[in-house]
């Protein structure tokens, strides 16, 4: 055995282990039928040998979607795969989940490996304490800091191979739980001319979606509008109505949110040095200049990549790359019902206001806020006075080099970092009811990897058999530190300086320290027959160190085999046919899992002191258990992979995945000196089916049309959660609350009801109860309204090439699943939703309900204005939950592309080699939702698994793109 040794900045490891990888070179064919694909560790295998489901994206398909966060490009392009997306603003998060939540505490995301080397793609707010607590407060929550994802310049993505099963991403071990998505970045091809592309795109954005409001009523009370200049008047819209008056209807939020503006400009550079040398370069600055005012995203992206191969009969490979992204945000938006977020005070305005009569003079750093009340914050002095600013310096560097013994022997090692570090600050200035306050933090994080494998291959092993054997090693190790200082007590006003503060010991401090090292062994088995029948094995053990000793070893297996029907039945009896040309059957079963977070074995003490300096020793809030074992995730699938007429692809796949030992923190009786207590308990299985067909129905020289389409559908269900206790609290906001629960789909929504006759036997069974002034009335207790989980998710897409016109649109939905929307409440609280005014008039109504007394019920007589019902309906922070639970269903025209590539023979005495135009729109047109204007997309706290929550988040965005590509 052999010792080798790896330093990558300041990080050394020491490394015991035999590398295996190799491949024949003759092994692999390239026909149509016999694609070959990019799986686990960067194997290329033919898709006909893998026994799971297997979907692939091309790097121009989300090139060619224009996202500013590339994430948002893989929507309705892949079957099962959900795109969750936070609603705060160009920079903020996006959510990838695959085949349903397995994971009641962990991320549920799937792992993102780049180039052979994992990818960080932390999403949402960070946590600030060792604890790993996220603040998602529901009225002030920590800011969305963007998905690490979003930091990869599409233009460099060659392909985007989706590995979902068990068995497709056994192979990573705990961190691939939840399945893996694989980037491949571009290499240096030859081609005509100098090599050199570039590119540029000018966009425009505006609101996409806005809630559903009457436009009938103004400012006012019970009809009567507020006495003007009023500084203590109302500002709820139950006043007089706007016909038969002179006052104007204004749209404040059309006013306040601008067109926003986004700028790419892309710079390439790829050719082939000469025999076994290639190199690819690009530079990339993308600059969006958001709707929302005074909020913009910068990110400039540096890549160098360069493959050889070199030596005696070209035995060495190798490939060298190196990735530099620089992003800055300024004044991202924040969420949540308080003062920070000022997107409430624009949407819930009396429509009698103009926005335009406060704008002036309240863009300066430090002036009084002006408003329509006393108390008031103006939207536009938020906007310029209550600001936030971040830098992140992101390095990916990766090394690979591998040496071919022989045709059937090879070795390779590859190293790769993942590495940023995060500056950020928050300013607000004098002028308001807000503290004159300042924040500022440092965060640095890396990830090194070093990866080693010995791969043996021969096709004809032994008559018509063949078979390959890859033994691997792995070193993981990462670190996130991380400092917070934070004050509300400035000395001198608008000096932003945590040292300018009244009192030191108001000034909070959080330090972060999260460490985490993972060791694996692992290997991968192939065994096939006469290129037809291939059984594929894999073994992984994985030692962590957020485990004790006794428990850090855990093993993960997986097997799967596909028989490919039509090579058999041509090889053993000259059988083809011309309606099914290719058919093969699959199956597999695997199991992985995921391990805990650092500092959640052993119970510690948090050291501080009281306000005579006295030393104090205060214990957790979570009692921990050093006896706890990995999540297990047992996954089966079985599926068919069809080709009719040679044209018609069809793939069909159904898994069932069993999630066990759920890593979770139980709630406790506060009496025994803690809050909860963290357990290994519970599980839950989701099943499904999974449809893809791409066709192309028409294919001649000049005119092509192609169809891809995906389906799937999912059920979950939660089996246990430990012994008596039956619902796990998700996330809970005032009496909202979100649960994994058995029995029911993972992320039920429990809340208040309207009281109702209960009683089956009762002639007025199902009727309101109401009170003995008419108004509706809530439940006492939470009860269960649905959940957030969708039932099915399809997209179809349709492409056309004219000539040199192509034209493609993407149509995508979501089926079934809950939320509950805040905007709504809110918009009633205040008489702005549409339904506080039906048909645009307020009628006095008495409601069909009863009133209870002490003899039984009776009818309800009582007439009540709109006012007072809205008024019952909303009463408390979020009024009675079951009014606004909403059907998730939507379906959209979610992009548009036209383009036009320019004739090759108008280019021939010019430097220029091609010339191409485009056109992108992105959400065109919500064909189907049932939320009342409510983007279903929009999620309140998105880190959390609580995503069937919304909370005033700000407007989602329609955006329409012009880009120009030029080839030299």
């Amino acid at each position: 055995m052999r010792k080798i040794t790896f330093k990558i900045g300041l990080l050394q490891s020491t490394l015991f282990c035999l590398g295996l990888y190799g491949q024949n070179s003759d092994s692999i064919k390239t026909t149509k039928i016999d694609e070959v694909v990019v799986t686990a560790y960067g194997v290329k295998k033919e898709k006909k040998a893998l026994g799971y489901s297997f979907q692939d994206v091309k790097g121009q398909t989300l090139v060619d979607a224009k996202e500013t966060n590339v994430t948002n490009a893989l929507v309705g392009k892949v079957a099962g795969l959900q795109v969750i997306k936070g609603g705060f603003g160009p920079a903020s998060s996006s959510k990838i989940n695959l085949r349903g939540l397995n994971s009641f505490k962990g991320d549920n995301q799937p792992l993102i490996v780049v180039d052979g080397v994992p990818l960080s793609n932390n999403l949402g707010t960070k946590p600030k304490q060792n604890d790993g607590y996220y603040n998602n407060d529901f009225w002030n929550p920590d800011l969305d800091m963007g998905n690490g994802l979003s930091d990869i310049n599409p233009d460099d993505i060659e392909s985007v191979s989706v590995l979902k099963g068990g068995a497709a991403s056994a192979l990573y071990g705990s961190r691939g739980g939840n399945g893996v998505i694989l980037i491949t970045t571009k290499s240096g091809k030859r081609k005509g001319g100098l090599g050199i592309t570039y590119s540029t795109s000018l966009g425009f954005e505006t609101i996409f979606m806005k809630p559903d409001m009457q436009h009938s009523f103004a400012q006012g009370s019970n009809g009567v509008a507020n006495p003007p200049n009023d500084p203590n008047g109302t500002t709820s819209s139950w006043g007089p109505a706007f016909a038969g008056s002179d006052m104007t209807v204004y749209d404040n939020l059309k006013s306040f949110f601008k067109t926003g503006i986004n700028s790419q400009h892309t710079l390439s550079f790829q050719e082939n040095l000469g025999e076994g040398s290639s190199l690819y370069t690009s530079a990339n600055y993308l600059h969006d200049n958001s709707q929302i005012p005074n909020s913009k995203y910068e990110r400039f992206n540096f890549m160098a990549k360069m493959n050889s191969t070199f030596g005696a009969n070209k035995r060495w490979t190798s490939e060298m790359k190196a990735q530099y992204i620089s992003t800055k945000a300024n004044n991202r938006p924040s969420g949540g019902s308080g003062d920070g977020n000022y997107y409430p005070r624009i949407l819930l305005m009396p429509q009698n206001i103009d926005i335009n009569d406060y704008r002036e003079g309240q863009m300066q750093n430090g002036v009084n806020s002006r408003w329509i009340t006393s108390n008031g914050i103006n939207p536009y002095w938020s906007a310029y006075n209550s600001l936030n600013s971040d830098k992140k310096d992101r390095f990916l560097l990766n090394g690979y080099l591998k040496y071919q013994f022989n045709d059937w022997l090879s070795a390779d090692v590859r190293l790769g970092t993942d590495f940023y570090s995060l500056n950020a600050d928050a300013k607000v200035w004098t002028g308001s009811s807000r503290k004159n306050s300042y924040g500022t933090s440092e965060e640095k994080f890396y990830e090194n990897n070093y990866i080693t494998s010995l791969t043996a291959k021969k096709d004809n092993l032994f008559g018509k058999w063949g078979g390959s054997l890859s033994v691997y090693g792995q070193m993981m190790e990462s670190r996130t530190k991380a400092i917070y200082f934070s004050t509300q007590n400035l000395i001198i006003p608008n000096v932003f300086s945590v040292d300018n503060t009244s009192d030191l010991a108001a000034v909070a401090t959080n330090e972060v320290d999260f460490r985490k090292k993972i060791n694996s062994v692992f290997a991968a088995a192939e065994i096939n027959y006469d290129g037809y029948w291939y059984i594929n094995a894999t073994a992984r053990n994985d030692w962590s160190s957020t485990l004790n000793i006794e428990n850090r070893s855990y093993f993960y297996p997986s097997i799967s085999t596909s028989l490919v029907l039509t090579e058999m039945l041509n090889k053993l009896n000259g059988t083809t046919s011309k309606i099914l040309t290719f058919a093969k059957l699959r199956a597999a079963y695997a199991v992985t899992g995921n391990s805990l977070n650092p500092y959640e074995l052993y119970n510690t003490y948090t050291l501080s002191t009281d306000p005579n300096g006295h030393i104090i020793l205060s214990r957790k809030k979570i009692l921990y258990n050093s006896n706890l074992q990995a999540e297990k995730l047992k996954t089966f699938e079985v599926g068919a992979d069809l080709k009719f007429f040679n044209k018609v692809s069809l793939d069909v796949s159904y898994f069932n995945n069993n999630a066990t030992g759920q890593l979770i923190d139980l709630p406790m009786n506060p009496l025994s000196g803690y809050e909860q207590a963290k357990i290994s308990s519970g599980g839950l299985h989701n099943s499904g089916i999974e449809v893809v067909l791409n066709t192309d129905i028409f294919k001649k020289e000049n005119f092509i049309w192609n169809i891809n389409a995906n389906f799937s559908k999912l059920k979950s269900i939660i089996d246990k959660i430990d012994g008596t206790v039956s619902k796990y609290p998700l996330a809970g906001f005032d009496n909202v609350g979100i649960f994994a629960e058995v029995g029911r789909p993972y992320g039920a929504i429990y809340g208040t009801k309207f009281l109702r006759v209960e009683d089956v036997n009762s002639p007025y069974y199902g009727k309101l109860i109401v009170d003995q002034n008419g108004l509706p009335q809530a439940t006492p207790d939470q009860h269960y309204l649905g959940d957030q989980s969708p039932k099915a998710l399809f997209g179809f897409t349709n492409s056309f090439v004219i000539k040199n016109f192509g034209l493609s649109f993407l149509i995508d939905g979501r089926i079934g699943g809950e939320f509950f929307s805040a905007t709504q409440s809110a918009l009633q609280r205040v008489g702005l939703a549409e339904d506080t005014a039906p048909g645009g008039r307020r009628d006095n109504i008495v409601l069909d309900a009863v009133v209870q007394g002490g003899s039984g019920y009776t009818a309800n007589t009582k007439e009540i204005t709109q006012q007072d019902y809205w008024t019952a309906v909303t009463t408390g922070n979020l009024g009675i939950t079951e009014q606004n639970i909403y059907d998730a269903t939507n379906i959209r025209l979610r992009n548009v592309q036209l383009s036009y590539n320019f004739p090759k023979s108008i280019f021939e005495k010019l430097a220029l080699q091609s010339a191409k135009v485009a056109f992108t729109a992105n959400n065109v047109w919500m064909i189907y939702s049932k939320a009342k204007g409510v983007d279903p997309e929009s999620v309140f706290a998105i880190n959390s698994n609580a995503v069937g929550f919304e909370n005033l988040a700000f407007p989602t965005t329609r955006s329409y793109l012009f880009t120009i590509t030029l080839g030299f």
